[in-house]
């Protein structure tokens, strides 16, 4: 059964001189955001305030989420030009705050831990008083890899839970709910100042009383801010939406989340992980 999406989720075409700018950039500099992979909503908004989150690691990812865009193709070679090429871009594009994530790489010894600290040391270089978010996979849990990329000191670590885990072996069936937890909480015990921060989609089938859990056990590892956003079905072949959430329901939630110590929260249909960030 088809939803038709409710005035709330629709969303103002925007576009021009500036997104146009940011795309002939990423074109330039062989670069890709997750804003154009992952087939955002507020891409173009972001655009033209300058802003965009950069995607490292290829445009092909070897796990097999139902919600994602990102293409599942054979992987790709590692460009060794994109920690500089990310670096350029971020100090070309003025950006105070720079949000980098990647694709899952499996395929890889290091699953791309190695390139994410190379990005973080090049933009130190290249624009040093821009604070960098580091969206990141499970690394499969290996501490070693961790280390590798919380090492290399981003401002912020981020990892997604994506949705609850009653829903995982649907949503993210080579996803372990716990392991992504432990990594936050590992994150949080060898870094304790390091901000942490994860994100859901809802919409998925989930209940309150699991929004909620899961609420609980990111604060249990001290997780310290949070995004909830409505999931939008990128096309026929992906898990269908089951409910739109409506925007006084994501306050709601903002508020529980809030009271149970998160330092902030940004809850609404449009939000996504990496959307204004640079005021989170």
């Amino acid at each position: 059964m088809h939803l038709e999406k409710p005035e709330w989720i629709k969303v103002k075409i925007q576009g021009g001189n500036v997104s146009g700018k940011v795309n002939s950039l990423i074109s330039e500099l062989s670069l890709n955001t997750v804003c154009n992979e992952a087939n955002c909503p507020n891409r173009m908004e972001c655009y033209e305030r300058g802003t965009a989150t950069f995607m490292i690691l290829g445009r092909n990812c070897t796990r097999n989420c139902t919600f994602c865009n990102v293409t599942k193709k054979k992987p790709e070679k590692i460009n060794p030009m994109e920690p500089e090429n990310v670096a350029k871009a971020v100090a070309k594009l003025g950006l105070k705050h720079a949000v980098i994530t990647s694709v899952t790489r499996d395929d890889l010894e290091d699953q791309g831990a190695n390139q994410f600290a190379r990005v973080v040391e090049k933009i130190r270089k290249t624009a040093p008083k821009v604070t960098i978010e580091l969206l990141i996979p499970d690394m499969q849990g290996n501490k070693e890899l961790i280390d590798i990329i919380i090492n290399s000191e981003p401002n912020i670590l981020n990892h997604n839970v994506e949705t609850v885990p009653e829903l995982y072996y649907k949503i993210r069936p080579m996803a372990v709910f716990d392991r992504s937890i432990e990594l936050l909480g590992y994150v949080k015990k060898t870094k304790p100042n390091m901000r942490t921060k994860s994100g859901m989609m809802l919409g998925l089938g989930e209940t309150k009383e699991q929004i909620i859990n899961v609420f609980r056990r990111l604060r249990e590892v001290d997780c310290d801010m949070l995004t909830l956003g409505q999931y939008l079905q990128p096309s026929k072949s992906h898990i269908p939406v089951v409910e739109y959430v409506t925007p006084e329901t994501f306050y709601e939630y903002k508020e529980i989340a809030l009271s149970m110590g998160f330092k902030r929260v940004a809850s609404a249909p449009l939000v996504r992980s990496s959307y204004y960030a640079e005021n989170f």
